[in-house]
C-alpha cells in the first residue's frame, strides 16, 4: 500500500526515555522521563506512551470529522476521546501496546456514535498503523 504524504514532520529524541524531544521546528520541547512502573525515577517529565496517547485522541477526533464530512452526522464541539495507553512485556517477548479509546458524543444517538468511531477507526492513521499488532478497544461512553 503506498501513501501519497501531504504532510512531513520530525522529532528528535536526546538521551532516550529520560532525556528529551524536540520537534523540527521547535514549537514543541519535552522534557522525558521513565515512569517507576518502567523502573525509571518517575519525575515531571513526559514519556512516549503520554505523547502516542495524545496525538492518538487528537487524530481520532480529526477521523471522525472526516467521517461527518462524508455524509456522517456532525460531530458535536465538545466531542472528547482519551486514548488509555498501555505498556509492558509480551508473551511473545519484547514489549507492546495496549489501548483502549473512550468516545464521547453529547447529543448522538448511541447508534450514530458507534456508526461514526467505527467508520473513523477505519480511515484514521493512528488506527491504520496499530491495526493488527496492537489491540485497540473502542468504547463510546
Amino acid at each position: 500500500m503506498s501513501v501519497k504524504v501531504l504532510y512531513t514532520t520530525s522529532a528528535t529524541a536526546y538521551g532516550g526515555r529520560d532525556g528529551r524531544a524536540v520537534v523540527e521546528d521547535g514549537s514543541l520541547e519535552v522534557t522525558l522521563s521513565t515512569p517507576k512502573e518502567l523502573g525509571g525515577a518517575g519525575g515531571d517529565g513526559n514519556n512516549p506512551e503520554q505523547l502516542f496517547a495524545a496525538g492518538y485522541s487528537a487524530c481520532f477526533i480529526g477521523a471522525m470529522k472526516f467521517v461527518a464530512s462524508q455524509g456522517g452526522p456532525k460531530v458535536p464541539a465538545d466531542t472528547r476521546v482519551t486514548a488509555i495507553v498501555g505498556i509492558g512485556p509480551r508473551s511473545e517477548g519484547g514489549f507492546g501496546l495496549d489501548i483502549e479509546l473512550e468516545v464521547s458524543l453529547p447529543g448522538l444517538s448511541r447508534a450514530d456514535a458507534e456508526a461514526l468511531v467505527e467508520k473513523a477507526h477505519q480511515v484514521c492513521p493512528y488506527s491504520n498503523a496499530t491495526r493488527n499488532n496492537v489491540p485497540v478497544r473502542l468504547n463510546v461512553l
